[in-house]
């Protein structure tokens, strides 16, 4: 089971250009379409949606990819 994450947590994750941080803004428990993929989710294993910190930018992620920043 991976990690589990509410939406407003602050979680950072590491892409192509590093690491990257951002906040939750939706939670996925089950199979959605998002820029042209089908994601894969269930309540056993949501997917989150993050909006980069940084930019503009909504990443779809597995909670066992990301780490929780402590406050």
């Amino acid at each position: 089971m991976s990690k589990e994450f509410k939406v407003g947590d602050h979680v950072s994750w590491n892409s192509e250009a590093g690491h990257v941080s951002g906040k939750i803004i939706k939670i996925h428990y089950a199979d959605f379409n998002y820029k042209g993929y089908t994601h894969h989710a269930s309540k056993e294993e949501p997917q989150y949606e993050i909006k980069s910190d940084k930019s503009d930018h909504i990443a779809a992620h597995k909670g066992s990819a990301l780490t929780k920043f402590k406050k």
